[in-house]
């Protein structure tokens, strides 16, 4: 009928009933309704699968990177951005991970922007003049692409292909990927380690084993999950894991880095536990990718007669 839409929305609302279904235990019936919030979270998220997939095949995807603010005098030294990645739509807007990456990692596709990332990033760094040793671009790797046999191999071809220099790169696992995929983490983390290239374990502290599985993932850098920093300064709970985490990090000679620091209050609070680096909107505005490695640079001078 006219009310029910084109063929192409029927299929799609019978697919996206079929999900509901497994997914509440299979072998059951699921009618669709288009007031049912579960079929339209199912739906809306097959729409992106669609728009990701299409962004992929049409390179409409664009990186940005947010810097670390230091927060001492050694992390001074060095100056680290985190990789963003923005799918641009049809219309040229930029949109943020938070809107695609659920779909994405439903319907398996964060490999696939994973290596598109590691492409396009090693692509921009090798276009331009060596960069500094003390700059350090930090990628996010999903689990998905730690549990992919093929993953670390993609890389070292990476790095091979462009001569990016390994020492340039920090690559961000998450604490619970990591355990999740614990043996093809440690051989991809030790391999690209040996190379040069350095580690972070993002969200750290929202595992219930933390600690125990840290004497063992040999990472460089802890990022103390912002969940934790957000309500540290009115929450004694999560301002004594911060201070923990801080201390054994410190004392296992990891660089500690606090996310979703939002105020200047939080800062200082941060900043007086010792912490090395602060992340947070507030103090630092995301750009692109480009006018950063141009900034990086290393000139070197003409050679003369």
């Amino acid at each position: 009928t006219a009310a029910s839409g084109s063929l192409t929305d029927i299929f799609s609302a019978a697919d996206s009933a079929c999900f509901v279904a497994k997914e509440q235990g299979r072998n059951r019936i699921h009618l669709f309704h288009p007031e049912d919030t579960a079929l339209a979270q199912r739906h809306g998220q097959m729409q992106w699968m669609h728009r990701i997939k299409t962004a992929l095949q049409e390179n409409r995807f664009s990186l940005y990177c947010e810097p670390f603010t230091p927060l001492n005098a050694q992390a001074e030294e060095r100056s680290i951005y985190e990789i963003l990645v923005r799918l641009i739509d049809e219309q040229g807007v930029a949109i943020t991970p938070m809107e695609f990456i659920p779909a994405a990692e439903r319907y398996h596709i964060m490999p696939a922007i994973d290596r598109w990332v590691i492409a396009a990033t090693f692509s921009i760094l090798a276009s331009a003049a060596p960069q500094s040793s003390r700059v350090i671009y930090t990628i996010n790797l999903s689990g998905q692409s730690l549990g992919d046999d093929n993953f670390l191999d993609f890389i070292l071809f990476q790095f091979e292909l462009t001569g990016v220099a390994p020492s340039n790169i920090c690559f961000e696992i998450t604490e619970t990927a990591a355990i999740g995929n614990i043996t093809r983490a440690l051989r991809l983390i030790n391999t690209l380690k040996s190379m040069g290239s350095r580690f972070a374990l993002d969200d750290f502290g929202t595992g219930l084993s933390s600690f125990s599985y840290l004497k063992n993932i040999p990472v460089d850098a802890l990022k103390i999950d912002g969940a934790f920093v957000r309500n540290m300064q009115h929450d004694k709970i999560d301002h004594a894991l911060v201070e923990t985490i801080s201390r054994i990090g410190h004392i296992m000679g990891l660089t500690t880095i606090a996310e979703h620091v939002t105020n200047p209050d939080t800062l200082e609070v941060v900043r007086a536990l010792g912490i090395d680096y602060a992340q947070g909107h507030a103090f630092a505005k995301t750009t692109p990718l480009e006018g950063v490695v141009r900034q990086h640079q290393m000139i070197t001078p003409p050679a003369h007669d």
